[in-house]
């Protein structure tokens, strides 16, 4: 393996990427939207709620639905307290996974689909790399920037969570195991989930776009995640989301299998 070739493309990869608008615009816009938005503007609705006696709904499904220790922990909360825990911690957990899933893929879009459009696709399958180095190359390009901003994330949003609920409920609840788990564990997987899919769709189509709006089609596992929750239907707990980032590491291994066993350069010089 010719890590040297490897690290150079896929830094060369990031770089472009990075100076591409169409790539930066949503790594800054769907952070500050999802991570600072979002928590705040409930927040802030919440607060008031709070703040006004505002006459709460009944709780008894949701509190029932949630895990044992959340009773115990947060206990003598007012129900827009502990609702507004609830969003913080759980309802809104899924809707983290977008960050490094929608980052990892956008700059994964611009990967063999941008040097179409570049016209530097010649020069790239000339490099004195073997496919599946190459692969790798434009893999890591992706997953390193999509993790990294994933994480990010993370920090940005467990500090505007925390300063949201000491200003609803008096409470500190983050970090936490589950969100560290999703940091940590999922959100890198969910990014690499992300870039193995538009990867490949990117050496397939011809612009951007089409790669990008192919690798979208990753977000629709979170949607189900979301609507999931807010039915009722279940609960996020440690051992789910330590679960299901296993399952997304297996599928990611077996994408990666795939796509190495069927990439050929020669297939992306046919369709210059």
């Amino acid at each position: 393996m010719n890590w040297g070739a490897v690290w150079a493309i896929a830094r060369k990869d990031a770089m472009v990427a990075l100076r591409t608008r169409a790539v930066v615009l949503p790594l800054i816009i769907v952070p500050l939207v999802l991570m600072v938005g979002v928590p705040v503007l409930v927040g802030l609705i919440s607060g008031m709620a709070t703040h006004i006696d505002a006459p709460s709904s009944d709780m008894t499904e949701l509190t029932n639905a949630l895990p044992p220790d959340f009773g115990e922990q947060y206990a003598g909360l007012t129900e827009v307290q502990a609702g507004y825990i609830y969003f913080i911690l759980y309802l809104f957990a899924p809707m983290y996974l977008v960050l490094p899933l929608m980052a990892s893929s956008v700059v994964a879009a611009d990967s063999f689909a941008g040097e179409k459009e570049r016209k530097t696709l010649e020069a790239l399958v000339y490099t004195p790399t073997t496919d599946r180095e190459l692969l790798l190359a434009k893999i890591l390009g992706g997953w390193i920037p999509g993790s990294l901003v994933g994480l990010v994330g993370f920090i940005v949003y467990a500090i505007v969570a925390d300063i949201m609920t000491l200003y609803v409920a008096g409470r500190i609840v983050l970090p936490n195991p589950l969100w560290l788990l999703l940091a940590f564990w999922v959100g890198p997987a969910a990014a690499a989930l992300g870039l193995g899919v538009t990867v490949i769709a990117s050496s397939r189509v011809n612009t951007f776009q089409e790669a990008y709006q192919i690798g979208s089609l990753i977000v629709l596992p979170i949607v189900l995640l979301v609507v999931g929750q807010a039915a009722g239907a279940f609960i996020l707990s440690n051992w789910l989301v330590a679960l299901m980032g296993l399952v997304l590491w297996i599928i990611n291994a077996i994408i990666f299998a795939i796509a190495t066993a069927t990439f050929r350069r020669t297939a992306l010089m046919a369709r210059l």
